[in-house]
């Protein structure tokens, strides 16, 4: 599964040649573009939450949130974490996807994998330009971050 977020209504080809072959897309938000969605379409199926910066009139389709089951896996999708408004833990949820910082992390807490795929937009500061890939076909969810060329 290919993990993007922050695109500002850029989708650059590096990032479409990582996502190749995936089976689903999440965007985590501040998309830019819907153009940015229909180009991400033509790969794989996608799942996306409106950001911060999705004020335009197409962006009004988009969930401020998703949660889906994938086989085994609870996840839940939004763009910024501070927004989040419960325990993932408590609720079941085993994974949360965001955006938002356009830093990239991957980090384990109270047994729930939070992943940021950072920013596959435009350069930000010295932040680097990036996505994720997440495997859920084994014993533990693994996730690993992908640099992309400026």
């Amino acid at each position: 599964m290919g993990l993007i977020s922050d695109t500002h209504g850029l989708l650059r080809e590096s990032a479409r040649q990582a996502l190749a072959g995936c089976e689903l897309i999440l965007h985590a938000g501040d998309i830019g573009d819907a153009a940015v969605l229909d180009s991400l379409s033509a790969l794989a199926p996608v799942m996306a939450v409106r950001g911060n910066n999705d004020t335009d009139h197409w962006a009004s389709t988009q969930a401020d949130c998703r949660c889906l089951q994938l086989g085994a896996w609870r996840l839940h999708l939004l763009h910024d974490l501070k927004t989040l408004g419960f325990a993932p833990s408590a609720a079941g949820v085993n994974i949360v996807v965001t955006g938002h910082t356009h830093r990239p992390k991957i980090e384990w807490r109270e047994n729930v994998l939070y992943l940021n795929p950072g920013s596959a937009g435009p350069r930000r500061f010295s932040l680097p330009i990036s996505l994720a890939l997440l495997r859920l076909d084994g014993p533990a969810p693994q996730a690993e971050l992908i640099t992309l060329p400026a």
